[in-house]
């Protein structure tokens, strides 16, 4: 990742912050209709804190929940928004130094945090702080453990990169010792480019994996693993690091003093599972603890990727002194995460599923997990290459080899940003070329109206419809569900 002074306006991003009152009385957030502005804005809330801020595309459904809890959202961005003067600003992600509101900070000397930052003053300071990090499977393995944790009677504090279904958001204060945080690796804002997660303090870490991504601020994959050696590197002695026993590159980080403990699917790690029988209903599997058997545990969702994240919780959650039945009644209860294999509806007996995978390595496992839960329908997987990363030629090969267990792939053509390089830009006509060399059937479509036109032509009872991207897809799930419900009535 690039230091601060390598960057041509070096000048406007390195500068004195004030540090952030102890206790500010008006807070305004830049961006605050993103999804982790959002929840950030929700927690800061719920913890007592007046907050307001702006955003360009002010709409339902982030609009409408801010609103309704009481924070004033301007549309726009304009130096008179932060008319009074905030104790404290906190920049999206997505803010440049130009912008006209964190220039205003600037010129008045405001206390500013990142989003990260923000995240660790407020919230962990004072609580054990429990964060789960990884190339894939952070959202599902951290809303896996708040709700295990829940489920034995804590209340830990949270923030996740998902809503989960038992609370149906993705934050809370919680009044527990614990506080678990999802740990993103993407940098933090305009002023740090640091990775999110070392601003954690984690005193148990979780990595799930470590695979080439965010290739749109990491030069290379040695540099991606450099930032997970310094997360591992921050827990401390009376900590603990979980890894992925089956990922080669998680196996070999390492801490300074504290132990590390291993999961995967066998019985070598430390926590492992011997699987007894899987259905639609989900995996029923033996928890094997440092060679002990503890019983039975049943999870409701299917795919290997899957039952690995439960038992990273399982590590997690027996360290924090839960006991085998907790664990098993947690996973056996747990609803799951939003956008994540979420089943959207059936209309005409075609079942619509919604999940967050962008990733290659997650559109694949995603794509498994699905026709392990559904073996006798034939799968329509839908993809949106919409993230930077996803849509670098870097990964035209792996996306070419995601689809092979789909009857077909509809894949929407990725659109060429003012901030893509034509030379790393993906080529869809390679990737189509790659899923025929599978056996797989593939199609690039221009925009999601065209999807939805060659779906509805295409699409029978009894058959799945996976949609996967990482945004909204322009409205193209419920269109679907209405289109579908209409045509086969």
């Amino acid at each position: 990742m690039k230091s601060l002074a390598d960057f041509p306006d070096a000048n406007l991003r390195i500068f004195d912050r004030p540090p952030p009152p102890d206790h500010p009385r008006d807070i305004y957030l830049i961006g605050i209709c993103g999804t982790g502005m959002g929840a950030l804005a929700g927690l800061l809330t719920e913890a007592g804190f007046a907050v307001r801020g702006s955003d360009s595309n002010v709409y339902p459904p982030m609009s409408t929940f801010l609103q309704g809890r009481g924070i004033t959202v301007y549309e726009g961005f304009s130096q008179q928004n932060l008319s009074p003067l905030p104790d404290l600003v906190i920049p999206g992600n997505s803010c440049v130094p130009t912008h006209v509101e964190t220039t205003v900070a600037r010129k008045h000397s405001l206390a500013q945090l990142s989003f990260p930052e923000a995240l660790n003053h407020f919230f962990l300071k004072d609580r054990r702080s429990l964060v789960v990090a990884g190339t894939h499977g952070k959202t599902t393995t951290s809303g896996m453990l708040v709700h295990v944790l829940c489920s034995a009677g804590r209340d830990p504090g949270f923030m996740v990169g998902g809503v989960l279904q038992q609370f149906d958001k993705s934050f809370s204060v919680g009044t527990g010792s614990q506080f678990v945080t999802e740990g993103d690796e993407y940098d933090s804002s305009y002023f740090d480019k640091n990775p999110k997660f070392l601003h954690y303090a984690p005193h148990v870490g979780v990595v799930t994996s470590v695979e080439f991504d965010h290739a749109d601020i990491y030069s290379s994959w040695e540099e991606y693993q450099q930032a997970f050696e310094a997360f591992a590197d921050l827990i401390g002695e009376d900590g603990l690091l979980v890894v992925s026993g089956e990922d080669p590159v998680a196996v070999q980080l390492k801490t300074q003093s504290a132990p590390k403990w291993t999961y995967g699917i066998g019985v070598d790690y430390d926590v492992s599972a011997r699987i007894i029988h899987t259905s639609e209903d989900g995996i029923a599997f033996d928890l094997i603890f440092q060679g002990n058997n503890l019983g039975q545990m049943k999870l409701p969702m299917n795919g290997s990727h899957n039952l690995r994240n439960a038992l990273a919780v399982s590590a997690v959650t027996l360290h924090e002194g839960l006991n085998a039945e907790e664990i098993a009644s947690g996973l056996a209860s747990f609803p799951g995460v939003k956008r994540r294999q979420e089943i959207l509806g059936e209309p005409g007996g075609i079942l619509v599923v919604d999940d967050f995978a962008h990733h290659p390595t997650a559109v694949r496992a995603t794509i498994e997990a699905t026709r392990e839960r559904w073996p006798h329908r034939r799968l329509l997987a839908v993809f949106e290459p919409r993230s930077n990363s996803s849509r670098r030629k870097v990964f035209e090969t792996a996306y070419g080899e995601a689809f092979k267990d789909a009857a077909c792939a509809y894949i929407c053509s990725p659109p060429f940003r003012h901030n893509d390089d034509e030379e790393h830009f993906m080529d869809i006509h390679v990737v189509l070329d790659r899923i025929h060399q599978t056996g797989s059937k593939a199609k690039s479509f221009s925009s999601a109206s065209s999807i939805l036109d060659a779906l509805i032509e295409d699409a029978r009872p009894q058959d799945v419809i996976l949609i996967m991207s990482n945004g909204s897809f322009s409205g193209l799930h419920q269109d679907l569900l209405t289109s579908l419900s209409d045509y086969w009535s």
